[in-house]
């Protein structure tokens, strides 16, 4: 797969840009490929924290996030593992049918949404498919200080369980669980009885499609965690990003009012009138597009700030969400 040289292509992106070759190509699974990356001058990687991701530069116009799945201590590759979407707007499509190894691209430095609280007694780590790949350098790094966790690894069947042969091979085998919705009733996950009631500085990682992070989440309130011990990532936005009332929208900085119909998102309407929008996953996901709000009530549909974030109604992720009022005022 031949990638244009690109440059960042909106505010908010990593600082800089790292050229990479992809060394290994594994077709892992059912639809899920493992890429390692390299840099092609053959210096180190940057170091990352578990549940970092990095932007993944396809083509100058595609970028995606992907959730760095390697061991942190590592800095010779970056792993991804990677879902064949099948609704796919060309980021994974791409990946699989065309990325090999021997191929160049152009990714970001990691950032962390999802970052390890390193000081915890105790850590319980939940993954719903690719959902697990941002707690698999977790377990690593876990495994290595002698922490307390464990992992429960949630597929819909042992073939989409791309990452089940590694973790059986793997130093805390012992400590991770596989769960198979075409498994037996004591296979298959069930919140009742596989989440634990919250103990002192224990601390809960869920990572998945988003209804499955909601059933965990909502458990694991049942059963006493507080908030400030539930940490989550989601790789799609729950909300519907488009629907509703048409509202108009102001960008400051840019001098122009445009109006966004009911088929169309707030990013779509300003990038028509010729605003420069910030935009990577268009998900909801990834925090790219957030842009400060200066007048008016945002509609949030995001999955990327957190429910008080939502409260403040200071910052809205124009890829995905849509007004309350008649009107927003933004700082772009």
């Amino acid at each position: 797969m031949s990638v244009p040289e690109v440059q960042p292509i909106a505010a908010g992106r990593a600082d800089r840009l790292i050229d990479v070759t992809v060394v290994r190509r594994v077709n892992a699974g059912d639809g899920i490929v493992i890429i390692e990356l390299a840099p092609a001058d053959g210096s180190p990687m940057p170091c990352f924290e578990p549940g970092a991701h990095i932007d993944v530069h396809i083509s100058p116009k595609i970028v995606r996030q992907y959730s760095l799945c390697g061991d942190p201590a590592d800095t010779s590759t970056y792993r991804l593992g990677i879902k064949l979407e099948t609704e796919s707007r060309g980021g994974s499509l791409a990946i699989h049918r065309d990325l090999e190894a021997g191929d160049r691209l152009t990714i970001g430095e990691p950032r962390n949404n999802f970052p390890l609280v390193r000081s915890a007694r105790r850590s319980v780590l939940i993954g719903g498919g690719i959902g697990v790949t941002p707690l698999l350098a977790m377990a690593a790094d876990l495994e290595r200080r002698g922490a307390d966790f464990e992992l429960h690894y949630c597929a819909r069947s042992r073939a989409a369980a791309a990452f089940w042969p590694e973790l059986q091979r793997s130093r805390y085998a012992p400590k991770v669980r596989l769960h198979l919705d075409n498994g037996d009733g004591g296979q298959r996950f069930a919140v009742e009885r596989d989440i634990p009631s919250a103990t002192a500085d224990e601390h809960l990682y869920v990572c998945g499609p988003a209804p499955f992070i909601e059933s965990v989440l909502a458990e694991a309130r049942r059963k006493g965690w507080p908030e400030g011990r539930l940490h989550h990532e989601a790789f799609t936005a729950a909300g519907v990003t488009e629907g509703g009332e048409e509202f108009d929208v102001t960008a400051v900085r840019s001098g122009v009012t445009v109006r966004v119909l009911s088929d169309q998102t707030i990013a779509a309407a300003l990038l028509a009138a010729g605003v420069d929008v910030p935009l990577s996953c268009e998900q909801g996901v990834c925090g790219t597009c957030l842009i400060d709000v200066i007048e008016g009530v945002p509609d949030h549909r995001d999955a990327y700030q957190t429910e008080s974030e939502w409260a403040a109604n200071d910052r809205i992720a124009v890829c995905c969400s849509r007004a309350r009022s008649a009107r927003l005022v933004l700082d772009i």
